[in-house]
């Protein structure tokens, strides 16, 4: 424990929201009080549970916040309502930044810097400043010691000023959204038309909703209601700042229908209808949704935060020069041609920025051998599997590798049926290159020619007639799928809901059999209708499921034509993708490489954002580039994260902090998403995901700390942890994370439950103390977890520049009856290194040089 530092310094300033000037002079004005004491604050860590992040603003200078030691680290506090902001003061403890950020943000998820310094010098900083938000946050990126950040106090002063209310329509042709509709031509967007002849009507049941974005947080004063027949008897109307988070600022339950004036004093970007009783047997009817805002008198405001704004954008369009579209009429050779230029290019471009997707029409197809190599994607485009039937040979092998697999990453099979030439479809890959939706006529060889090393992969609603046969398959996650037989195991094959599965037999042979799998989602995908139109078909939500959800029929779910999607193309900007989704678009992004300068913000119920060819996103200057709203129903499948060269605090986030909302009929799910820090270029990235949001659906991700390409080491690709759950009762449903420097998955929620799990710890600290004495743990269940549940979770060391480390526990949890594991095993990769325990104290060690695992069959 490090020792607690004599001196009482400090003081520092940040600000909020969106334009303004920064002015290093002397004390705030005597009018402007302090707005952070005793306000709620939050931090990246907190060194331990004496220094929590509230000591900073509880006006006393004898307690303190302090960090975990490492960079970045931050602070940040909710003044509660959007204000003018005129100084903060920063009242160090001795372990000072010497740079750091001042940021403000009207959400606490876009951030806007007012102040930066790399020369900072502790003791007490006062910096006036100008400017406006809720939030105000303190970003460390260096400190003056070992040790990590540290404050006595953290004050923010400034003024929340005086409003009169305007008489614009702050809603007038704003996006609007609803719970539902009750016909085509009674849309949500028909009540803030401008138009008092056409409206807006719910379906006919309790509660519905209207909510209209005004484009940036405001002020609210006052709401019409112009009702239709069909009025409400009860109703609240609710502001939020995220869409997420709702705040009700009128409420009523003696409604009385035709025209309402109501007076509200509220903060937000969101203003929502939320009813809960009706006056008739229809629904909810309203002709117009007014919503006036305040004008504030004094002081004067500064510019806001840039919202979405421009010309209305198209839905639907052109799928890029990186699709290649296939038709059956199209001869074996011509498409062998083209499906080899392709893999020229491809089949070790490992770090290179082309994308590729190979899609092809229904029918049948024959006489060619697609060989899938880097970032390629090859699917049908079919409703169903059947309807593409390929006559050939569908072939990932490792030629351009020496016979080895293990880098065969970043390439996937989708949504089509194959009868292989040879009886056996080869598909030898390791990790971010799943299996979907494939129905192999004949058996599925996971294994390159030669049998060489290969390190595990991920099935999903296949079928395969014949037997899988993984060979030296390390490890391997098969879902909702129904095979033949299955040939062997070497160190973990999970099952879950896969009709054929081997039986539960987990250590002798390895296999680790679930019946069912109790929730999952699969991937949304593109295909062509009767028509030849491209649709986008989501499927259903299942529970308890087992087998494929095609084999009786068409895949349940829902169908959106991709004129409601903005086509993405790589010059698009972050501002042209969030303008698309604030018109109520969803996001398809063709193949390429995407750079983003400020955060991509997903904030309506139900959308779909779907990548193509491993679409790829970059953060550029440290941005987080996408954040989901606390909201029902998102879909986020077939993207890679990229870090970009400045440091970004996540990758990708699923709700804000502190989100509570239940998801259970409704979970956002994320599909095939994948993250990467360095490999092809320098990247840093403090967390790749967290999830705040309560039963989220995590189904297939790779987060990955590079161990090999370009812009790799132990201070260059820097990365704390690859997945934070916060969220209660989140699902991770084949769960990849490698190579981070502190602990590779935190679980903070309850009720979570991770089925397959596979991670190696990082290869590269220099030596035991520098990753900390006795290491990380690869997963870590908090203290306060009072239930989790775990099957089929693998740790592996390869510490190659100090084997002379030791990890003390492969998995670290609490010891209570509802945090159950089962079937967990640590290895040690050719003795580089040593595991000492599998899960807390029990098993282990894991060393030597036979790699021989050590296993546990149930804990407690």
């Amino acid at each position: 424990m490090r020792r607690l530092h004599a001196t009482a310094v400090a003081a520092a300033a940040a600000l909020l929201a969106t334009c303004f000037a920064v002015v290093l002079t002397g004390s705030a004005k005597a009018a402007d009080p302090l707005l952070s004491q005793g306000k709620p604050v939050t931090a990246s860590s907190a060194e331990n549970a004496g220094t929590p992040a509230a000591n900073a603003v509880d006006g006393n200078a004898g307690t303190r916040w302090s960090s975990a030691f490492s960079d970045p680290q931050w602070i940040q506090v909710d003044l509660g309502a959007t204000a003018t902001v005129s100084q903060v003061v920063l009242q160090w403890e001795a372990a000072y930044a010497t740079a750091f950020q001042l940021q403000v943000s009207a959400d606490a998820t876009t951030w806007t810097t007012v102040y930066s310094t790399s020369s900072g010098t502790g003791g007490t900083q006062t910096l006036a400043v100008s400017g406006t938000g809720r939030y105000v946050r303190l970003y460390g990126t260096a400190r003056a010691t070992a040790y990590g950040y540290s404050l006595w106090e953290f004050q923010v002063y400034g003024s929340t000023g005086g409003t009169s209310c305007g008489t614009a329509n702050a809603a007038l042709n704003r996006p609007a959204t609803a719970s539902s509709a009750e016909n085509a031509g009674t849309a949500a967007s028909a009540a803030v038309d401008g138009n008092a002849g056409t409206r807006w009507s719910s379906a006919f049941s309790d509660p519905q909703w209207l909510q209209v974005d005004l484009g940036s947080v405001q002020t609210i004063c006052q709401a019409v209601l112009q009702w239709e027949a069909a009025y409400a008897t009860a109703f609240q109307l609710q502001v939020s700042t995220d869409a997420a988070t709702w705040t009700s600022v009128y409420s009523t339950t003696t409604g009385t229908g035709g025209t309402q004036t109501l007076t509200v004093n509220g903060t937000g970007r969101y203003v929502r209808l939320y009813g809960t009783a009706r006056a008739t047997g229809y629904g909810y009817s309203l002709w117009e949704f007014v919503i006036r805002t305040g004008t504030t008198t004094s002081p004067t405001p500064t510019s806001p935060t840039p919202t979405p704004t421009g010309p209305q954008l198209p839905g639907g369009g052109s799928l890029g020069p990186n699709v290649k579209v296939f038709d059956p009429s199209m001869s074996g050779a011509t498409i062998q041609s083209q499906v080899d230029t392709v893999f020229a290019q491809m089949e070790s471009n490992q770090f290179g920025s082309q994308r590729y997707a190979l899609l092809f029409k229904p029918g049948t197809y024959s006489g060619f051998n697609a060989q899938i190599g880097f970032y390629t994607s090859i699917a049908g485009l079919g409703q169903n599997p059947g309807d593409v039937r390929i006559n050939g040979d569908v072939t990932v092998d490792a030629g351009w590798f020496g016979g080895n697999a293990t880098q065969n990453f970043w390439r996937s099979a989708e949504n089509f049926s194959i009868y292989p030439s040879a009886g056996f479809t080869r598909w030898a890959v390791s990790q971010a290159a799943p299996f979907r939706r494939i129905d192999v006529h004949g058996d599925l060889n996971l294994a390159p020619n030669g049998y060489g090393w290969a390190s595990g992969g991920y099935i999903a609603d296949s079928r395969v007639s014949g037997q899988v046969g993984p060979y030296s398959q390390q490890q391997w996650y098969t879902r909702d799928s129904q095979i033949g037989s299955w040939g062997n195991g070497v160190w973990n094959m999970v099952f879950s809901g896969v009709q054929g599965a081997p039986a539960q037999a987990f250590p002798n042979p390895p296999y680790t059999t679930l019946a069912t799998t109790p929730v999952s989602r699969e991937k949304p995908y593109l295909y062509l209708d009767a028509s030849g139109a491209y649709r986008v078909f989501v499927p259903s939500l299942r529970t308890n499921a087992s087998g494929t959800t095609w084999a009786n029929g068409s895949t349940p779910g829902t169908s959106i034509p991709l004129t409601q999607f903005y086509v993405a193309q790589p010059t698009d900007s972050a501002a042209t993708l969030n303008l698309a989704l604030a018109q109520g678009l969803n996001l398809l992004f063709t193949p390429g490489v995407y750079h983003l300068n400020q955060t991509i913000n997903v904030t309506r119920a139900d959308t779909v954002v779907l990548g193509l060819g491993y679409a790829t996103l970059i953060p550029d200057n440290g941005v987080t580039p996408m954040t989901v709203a606390d909201v029902d129903g998102v879909k986020i499948a077939g993207l890679l994260f990229d870090a970009g060269a400045v440091n970004s605090p996540v990758l990708l986030q699923i709700g804000p902090t502190g989100s509570s909302a239940s998801h259970t009929a409704n979970p956002i799910s994320i599909n095939d998403v994948f993250f990467r820090i360095g490999g092809a270029g320098a990247g840093k990235a403090t967390t790749s995901l967290i999830v705040n949001s309560n039963n989220t659906l995590i189904d297939h991700i790779w987060a990955w700390r590079a161990d090999h390409g370009t812009g790799v080491g132990w201070t260059v690709n820097t990365a704390d942890t690859g997945l934070i759950v916060n969220g209660n009762n989140v699902t991770a449903l084949g769960l990849f994370v490698e190579h981070y420097q502190k602990y590779e998955v935190i679980w903070n929620g309850n009720g979570g439950k991770t089925i397959f799990f596979q991670n190696e710890m990082p290869y590269d600290p220099p030596n035991q103390a520098a990753w900390r004495a006795g290491g990380y743990a690869a997963y870590k269940v908090a203290d306060s977890v009072t239930s989790h549940e775990g099957w089929g979770l693998g740790s592996y060391c390869y510490f190659n520049v100090d084997p002379t480390i030791v990890a003390e526990h492969g998995f670290e949890v609490p010891v209570t009856a509802n945090v159950k594991f089962h079937d967990l095993l640590t290895v040690s990769l050719g003795g580089n290194g040593t595991i000492a325990h599998v899960i807390n104290s029990t098993g282990g060690p894991a060393q030597g040089t036979a790699t021989v695992p050590v296993n546990i069959v149930s804990f407690p």
